[in-house]
């Protein structure tokens, strides 16, 4: 029996698992590693969230299984943000569904409704659940630009009235990671259309609204008229208050989607447990003061990233939104690729990111650079960072 198993077999090594071990391996050896590889948000929610969690713990009714689809009345506070926040009405029903995170909302979906041999649309380069979650059920990816512009929809086009068998399901994310692109209204707007007219379901991944860095903010898609009709949207605790390691994620719209994902997650879940939930529930409801300065806190992040990298020789455009920077690899490294430029910045320069061939081959050329270090760490990363062209320029 030494066939590997179907599934893993559809899945390449992980690219990051290299990069990841070098890093454990300095680190073991007593060596300085400033991490701005995962994005891992390093605050903590707020206090009253905290408190709420362990308040609800000490109840010993709250330590039995909970609620696959999520408790009521966290079902009914992500209504209400959507309806402040968006002002999209949502069937806290029908149309509402929580998740362990929305990467295993993602993973069930495609579950759900994916059958072998399906056709996927999906951005590339992008967050690898947009791509293998659908894999791993089965299906065949088609690549589309991730650039929320003209090519998009022109790949789009062709996708449709070429491929065969026809496709099903679009992914989107915006604002994307790892790229940050952002999208706007307008191209929700033709998203929707194109769908209607295609009969594609439409998968939106909005983890990041919350953290934008201009004067508009981040729209949903189901903010378009008729939009629930072909789409499900996805949105996380993690970066908006801190909770990553929490587990709570959302997945809002289509009745039809939701209903296929809670019927999946009824067989492979009972729900995150019940204090986490009602502290998510605290959070939504209560004070939002942490949305505003994790904004600020990741648009001071980025501001001296792009400037003390900038002054070390290595120019980052400053992303619109997200909490990272997609950046081009140095001149001088180009030629060794963004695996191996990871590589040599580690051991050369003391930092660890992330190389863009793990996001898809359409990010070759790039690294991915995570805001989850304070603004002293970022300075220190630029010291390596120099240290490391001005040995490739002493070598030249």
């Amino acid at each position: 029996m030494t066939e590997e198993f179907y599934r893993i077999r559809r899945l390449p090594p992980y690219v990051f698992a290299e990069v990841n071990a070098m890093k454990a391996a300095a680190r073991a050896r007593g060596e300085d590693i400033i991490d701005l590889g995962m994005g891992n948000p390093d605050g903590a929610p707020p206090a009253h969230v905290v408190e709420k969690l362990a308040e609800v713990a000490r109840d010993p009714r709250a330590h039995r299984y909970s609620a696959s689809r999520g408790i009521p009345g966290l079902r009914r506070a992500q209504a209400a943000y959507y309806q402040r926040r968006f002002g999209v009405d949502l069937d806290c029903e029908r149309e509402v569904i929580v998740t362990l995170g929305s990467k295993e909302g993602l993973a069930n979906l495609a579950q759900a409704i994916t059958a072998p041999g399906d056709v996927v649309l999906a951005p590339n380069p992008s967050y690898p659940i947009h791509q293998f979650g659908f894999i791993i059920a089965g299906a065949a990816i088609r690549s589309i630009p991730a650039a929320p512009g003209p090519d998009f929809f022109d790949s789009l086009d062709r996708a449709v009235r070429f491929t065969a068998p026809k496709p099903t399901v679009l992914v989107i994310g915006y604002p994307s990671n790892p790229t940050a692109y952002v999208a706007d209204l307008a191209f929700y707007e033709q998203v929707v259309a194109f769908a209607r007219d295609h009969g594609l379901w439409v998968i939106s991944d909005l983890a990041y609204a919350e953290i934008y860095f201009g004067e508009k903010p981040t729209p949903s898609i189901l903010q378009v008229p008729g939009a629930k009709q072909v789409a499900v949207e996805f949105t996380s605790m993690s970066k908006t208050y801190s909770m990553a390691g929490w587990r709570i994620g959302f997945a809002v719209g289509n009745p039809e989607l939701i209903g296929a994902l809670g019927r999946v997650k009824s067989y492979l879940d009972y729900g995150a447990f019940t204090p986490i939930q009602a502290a998510a529930v605290a959070a939504l409801n209560g004070p939002q003061d942490i949305i505003e300065a994790n904004r600020r806190l990741y648009r001071s992040r980025r501001d001296t990233l792009v400037e003390c990298f900038g002054r070390a020789g290595w120019d980052i455009p400053p992303p619109e939104a997200s909490m990272f920077a997609w950046a081009p690899i140095p001149e001088p490294f180009r030629h060794l690729g963004s695996m191996e430029f990871s590589k040599r910045l580690l051991a050369e320069g003391g930092v660890a990111v992330s190389p863009g061939v793990g996001f898809g081959e359409e990010g070759e050329g790039f690294v991915r650079i995570a805001l989850v270090e304070n603004e002293q760490r970022i300075r220190q990363a630029a010291r390596g960072v120099k240290q490391l062209l001005s040995g490739a320029r002493a070598a030249a």
